[in-house]
């Protein structure tokens, strides 16, 4: 029944604007230029994926910071792994945090609200984004143990960010499209 009503929809949009009592159809295309469609849920329908890969490469671009100045640090004072990681990992989330969280106050934010837009916006991303890289630098044979200097190293840390942008985007479009997330964030780039 309700895709009936999904299909009248579709064949009277161009004589009709008036969408109330539609319900909720979310993932409905052909709306073209319309906004304001309250039924729509929080922004669904305005995530695409241009924006998906943007808020992704905002958050790559932190964690990959973070992640290759823990690395040196780690290798520089001799620590092992698991360490290492800890510390890439940690200030991946720094790094992720801190490019949100200076971009929003820019705009206009007090730092208290700023830091709640970020770890709104974020966490979830920067999340997705660590366990995706780092479980693909453990699967990848010697990568763990590579040095700064080595070709595998860095071929390696290239290889788990693609994989993890390539997940990513996927969840940072679904939240976008739900309000959440980089949705967030755009509100403030005005």
């Amino acid at each position: 029944m309700q895709h009936e009503a999904h299909a009248h929809h579709e064949s009277d949009h161009t004589e009709h604007h008036d969408h109330t009592g539609h319900g909720d159809h979310e993932g409905h295309h052909g709306h073209g230029g319309h906004h304001g469609h309250e039924g729509h849920g929080g922004g669904a329908g305005k995530a695409s994926w241009s924006m998906a890969m943007k808020a992704t490469l905002h958050c790559l671009t932190g964690c990959a910071i973070g992640e290759v100045l823990g690395m040196i640090i780690g290798t520089a004072l001799g620590w092992g792994n698991a360490p290492t990681m800890i510390l890439a990992i940690t200030l991946a989330f720094f790094f992720g945090y801190s490019l949100t969280l200076w971009a929003v106050v820019r705009a206009g934010l007090s730092l208290k609200a700023a830091v709640g837009v970020a770890l709104a916006a974020d966490t979830l991303s920067i999340a997705v984004m660590e366990i995706v890289d780092n479980g693909v630098l453990l699967l990848v044979p010697g990568a763990m143990d590579a040095h700064l200097t080595d070709a595998l190293f860095w071929g390696a840390l290239a290889f788990a960010f693609l994989v993890a942008f390539l997940i990513t985007t996927p969840v940072n479009k679904w939240m976008i499209g739900r309000g959440k997330g980089h949705a967030v964030v755009h509100q403030y780039h005005h």
